[in-house]
């Protein structure tokens, strides 16, 4: 017997198909979205979902997947190994701007992690405008990316 509350749910709350409601999405089951007017009904269907799939692949003989690791079961270190112009210029652009070829590489990550995001938020026709923060800005050298519904959000930020 699994247990429906070890998986991955995440709800919120949104315009889904010119509808305002909750979204509840299952990690593992990634074709399953569950729409609602509240949170707490959005994650009582995913789990009804959950464990009405798994009854079903019983039936069939095979089984749901299993619930993935936390995050935190991740040490967050990885080797890389690099073509070693590309090293040269990611070491390069990390000395210009003053951080550790590390630090470099998170930061790149970091920003197309939430450029994806800012690209799956305007695919869902959610109404967030996604901002690239000034590059000019001393007191912030690095890259971030900064989600927002307020117009001059990024303007206030900073003054």
């Amino acid at each position: 017997m699994i247990d429906p509350s070890n998986y991955n749910i995440t709800v919120r709350k949104g315009w889904f198909d010119g509808e305002h409601c909750y979204e509840a999405r299952v990690a593992e089951l990634p074709d399953v979205a569950e729409y609602a007017d509240s949170f707490e009904e959005a994650y009582a269907l995913a789990i009804d979902t959950i464990e009405v799939t798994a009854e079903m692949l019983a039936a069939q003989g095979k089984a749901i997947p299993s619930p993935m690791i936390p995050a935190d079961e991740y040490s967050g270190r990885v080797t890389l190994r690099l073509a070693k112009s590309l090293h040269r210029s990611l070491a390069q652009a990390a000395d210009m701007e003053g951080v550790s070829l590390n630090q470099h590489l998170t930061n790149i990550l970091n920003y197309y992690a939430g450029y994806a995001q800012g690209l799956e938020a305007r695919n869902s026709s959610e109404n967030t405008s996604w901002q690239l923060a000034s590059q000019t800005e001393k007191q912030y050298k690095h890259l971030r990316l900064i989600s927002t519904s307020e117009p001059n959000a990024l303007e206030k930020q900073y003054a």
